[in-house]
């Protein structure tokens, strides 16, 4: 049997975000076409601007889908006119001032995940979609907490393992939006699961759950408040703020994350497979700090007076990113040379930000 002929042109949700606008940098880069999925005009158009002279014209084009989920607001089959014969899914809600956590976060993810697989399968020729998840959707933190105090012996969370939260849980009223948020990834990509196994479309599916993503910015942002939540504690870090407390200690640069959709899109032996792209280098914020104060001056001013006190880096447990290296052919890079890469542009977007002008490219 011939192998599966390979993806020339690939559809982006969530394309002007922080993932999905390296993700299709990576793709583009490939020389694959892309189509750009986003809820707002004006950044795809700004996208488009920045890579006028770098890519060919009319190898990348936008789709304004606006807000998706289900019924009058499904994913418009459309976006897939032309020829699309892949999917790279991105975009997911993401709030921490939610009032009502099933109806804003949990409902949300999981219909936005089955409006665009129902539209893929309706309009026929795509071969794979590729999901991004979450390590959210992975972490038991009773089980991590257990072996961080000594009594679990030291395990290594693979693709096999699940999030242990129910769906009544998170959806509880009580539930902070934190948890429901770990909610909404796990029963998203679960929905995505259930709907090839069910439905038999004719694609298969691959997903990736990534922990903290950090790294350089290209997507269009004007100012440094507008970073991500990950970036946002890196940035706090760099501005001189008291040390955020990290989650977990383990992350992955956003640019090998992006590296790591499209080998996932383009290996036809990563079908049906879930990976976590990780790091095998853990991190911490009082790290962070060391390596910022000791590389740049801005960071060595703005945290003069403050007391880094050191953050234990939690070792008890780990991740296997190593699948991804290995079935991938990803190769991570070192935390030190992403912070450098990213306080240098921080430093740049914050100083021209504020002025009005924009992240020189």
């Amino acid at each position: 049997m011939a192998p599966p002929k390979a993806p020339t042109y690939v559809l982006v949700t969530g394309a002007t975000g922080f993932i999905g606008a390296h993700v299709v940098d990576s793709l583009l880069a490939r020389g694959l076409r892309v189509r750009g999925a986003t809820r707002s005009a004006a950044k795809g158009d700004a996208m488009l601007r920045a890579r006028r002279d770098k890519f060919p014209a009319g190898q990348l084009n936008f789709v304004v889908t606006g807000h998706f989920s289900a019924g009058e607001n499904a994913f418009p089959t459309s976006a897939f006119e032309g020829g699309i014969d892949a999917v790279i899914h991105v975009a997911s809600p993401l709030t921490y001032t939610t009032t009502d956590n099933e109806k804003e976060l949990i409902v949300p993810a999981i219909n936005g995940v089955k409006s665009v697989m129902e539209a893929a399968t309706s309009v026929g020729g795509v071969k794979r979609v590729v999901l991004t998840s979450s390590f959210a959707a992975v972490i038991d933190l009773d089980r991590s907490a257990a072996a961080a105090a000594g009594k679990e012996p030291y395990f290594t969370y693979t693709g096999a393992d699940w999030n242990p939260l129910t769906y009544k849980e998170a959806a509880a009223p009580e539930t902070s939006a934190v948890v429901a948020y770990r909610g909404s990834k796990k029963f998203a990509e679960l929905a995505a699961w259930d709907f090839v196994r069910d439905n038999k479309p004719g694609f298969d599916l691959v997903t990736l759950c990534p922990p903290m993503t950090f790294g350089p910015v290209v997507n269009p942002i004007k100012r440094v408040s507008e970073f991500g939540e990950s970036n946002a504690m890196l940035w706090k870090v760099a501005s001189g703020e008291p040390l955020p407390v990290s989650r977990v200690p383990f992350w992955v640069d956003v640019r090998d994350l992006a590296e790591a959709h499209v080998e996932a899109l383009l290996r036809p032996e990563a079908g049906g497979k879930r990976y976590i792209p990780a790091s095998p280098e853990r991190f911490s914020y009082s790290m962070a700090a060391e390596i910022m104060i000791e590389n740049f001056k801005s960071v060595e001013q703005r945290r003069k007076g403050l007391k880094t006190e050191e953050q234990t880096i939690d070792d008890s447990h780990g991740v296997d990113g190593e699948a991804v290296a290995r079935e991938l052919g990803v190769e991570y890079g070192s935390f030190r040379d992403m912070l450098l890469d990213f306080v240098a542009q921080a430093d740049e977007l914050e100083f021209w930000g504020d002025r009005g002008g924009a992240l020189r490219r």
